[in-house]
């Protein structure tokens, strides 16, 4: 089963990061990146760029409006996320607790994914 993994905290937090401590915060999550690669459950992930630069289209009846800014008002943003395939929803928390790791304070959501199109054959 694919799952995606949504990386949620606080902007503010994050963009705080000196140089060196984003630089080790991403390398302890790289280093879980690639075992969870190694072992075949990751696929595609990404670090979003700040709420500040997204779009979004909503679309209600016979309008869709173009809005500057993040789908949702919150202290938390969506920051990133990882595509993952595990067996079991238990093992996706597990690789989401290791992704956890050596993070800044905020949430991963877990959510099964049903995929439409996957050129690939994992995630």
């Amino acid at each position: 089963m694919k799952y995606a993994i949504f990386c949620y905290g606080q902007e503010g937090v994050t963009d705080a990061l000196t140089p060196a401590q984003d630089e080790a915060m991403m390398r302890t999550i790289g280093d879980t990146s690639e075992a969870l690669r190694a072992e075949g459950k990751l696929g595609a992930s990404g670090r979003l760029m700040t709420t500040s630069s997204a779009v979004t289209v909503r679309h209600g009846g016979a309008q869709t409006l173009v809005l500057d800014g993040p789908f949702a008002e919150t202290k938390e943003h969506l920051l990133g996320f990882y595509l993952i395939d595990c067996d079991s929803l238990e093992a996706a928390i597990d690789a989401a607790r290791r992704l956890a790791k050596g993070r800044t304070p905020g949430a991963l959501e877990i959510r099964p994914l049903r995929t439409f199109t996957d050129p690939s054959p994992r995630a």
